[in-house]
């Protein structure tokens, strides 16, 4: 079990690996300079307060660490909760082969793996983005987690496989019993418009490092 202490231990390591105590990461991160002080990590009755997944994810940003850096100095053994490794692919690559399953899973050779937070998923895969077709919104290098199990619902970004074999990333604009409309994820026009039996698949994104 993801203890305690161990969040609290591993976010004052962050902090004197590069070089800063407690309050000066948090003033690094943009937070609040007491955030993270000891005082704040118990309530006044004694329960328990942990860091917010918003507070590591900017404090990684502020130090540019990796989340399989902050995962390692809260200990191996807490890797499992916080993380798992997944299936990755450049973006680039998957409209070259097929890397999936006629239901959206990863299959086949040709992927790599990367860390990344823990899913309920066991078919979730990553796919790295090389250049900057998918700027300001995703940028070289990000990875982004999909989902094939995970609800969709409108406005949410999504991988999409239509019958014909393409594969891109979209933002799902409306769906209705006959139609899917899509827009790119960093533009706000629509650009695709399917008849619903023209999907071969379509799944969610549900994290992106960056």
């Amino acid at each position: 079990m993801l203890r305690h202490e161990d969040i609290w231990r591993a976010v004052d390591r962050l902090g004197t690996k590069y070089g800063m105590s407690a309050s000066g990461l948090a003033r690094r991160s943009g937070l609040d300079p007491t955030t993270f002080n000891k005082s704040k990590r118990l309530s006044k009755d004694g329960k328990r307060r942990w860091p917010s997944t918003e507070s590591i994810a900017k404090i990684l940003e502020a130090t540019g660490a990796s989340l399989a850096e902050f995962v390692s100095l809260i200990g191996e053994e807490n890797r499992a909760v916080l993380a798992q490794r997944l299936p990755v692919i450049g973006y680039s690559q998957v409209g070259f082969r097929d890397f999936f399953s006629m239901s959206g899973h990863p299959a086949g050779d040709g992927w790599d793996e990367v860390l990344a937070p823990h899913v309920a998923d066991p078919n979730a895969y990553g796919l790295e983005i090389g250049g900057a077709g998918l700027e300001p919104v995703f940028r070289d290098g990000d990875i982004l987690v999909v989902s094939p199990a995970a609800n969709i619902r409108r406005g949410d970004r999504v991988v999409v496989k239509t019958r014909r074999g393409d594969i891109a990333a979209k933002q799902l604009v409306r769906r209705s019993a006959l139609k899917i409309e899509f827009k790119p994820v960093n533009r706000p026009e629509t650009d695709l418009s399917l008849e619903a039996e023209e999907l071969a698949w379509m799944s969610r994104i549900i994290w992106a490092s960056q």
